[in-house]
């Protein structure tokens, strides 16, 4: 079975996406966030600050901020989730990092996806939220020569994420 084979019968016709798209995280409470998409990572990993474990009836739960824009720390989104897992992802470079993992939904175009999401700092990195095979293989094809296919949010957000009101 071809793998294009597999991804219609499994979703339905794939979404082709950019390799940087506008995406929400709906259970977060962020309604835009410029994602990179990124086929050569496994995981999806959100730039998060502030993180801290706790415990909720039990169970453990991480609690952490978000800056949805980038180059910005305004609208600061308080987010506590249960803890999904935790694993030591290899950077590009090698470099090892010890990382709580998430598992919440992605809005990518009009479809929308579960997936894990590891949380680090990605402040020196140009995209807040990098999404990876593990999500991108639940019915999307990247085409690299394009961006934002799923469209854009209004002037006034595009303008925020920049670093301008």
């Amino acid at each position: 079975m071809s793998s294009s084979h597999h991804l219609t019968s499994q979703a339905g016709s794939p979404v082709i996406a950019g390799w940087r798209e506008w995406v929400s995280l709906p259970d977060l409470g962020v309604d835009w966030i410029k994602a990179k998409l990124d086929t050569g990572a496994r995981s999806s990993a959100l730039h998060a600050f502030d993180l801290e474990e706790v415990e909720r009836d039990g169970e453990r739960w991480v609690r952490f901020g978000i800056h949805p824009w980038q180059r910005s720390t305004e609208d600061l989104v308080p987010v506590e989730l249960p803890l999904h897992d935790e694993r030591v992802v290899r950077s590009s470079s090698g470099h090892e990092q010890h990382r709580y993992v998430v598992r919440t939904s992605v809005r990518l175009h009009d479809r929308v996806v579960t997936t894990d999401l590891t949380l680090t700092r990605r402040d020196a990195m140009g995209f807040r939220l990098l999404i990876g095979r593990d999500a991108l293989r639940q019915g999307f094809v990247v085409d690299s020569g394009h961006s934002y296919l799923g469209g854009r949010p209004k002037r006034g957000v595009r303008r925020k994420n920049r670093g301008r009101a």
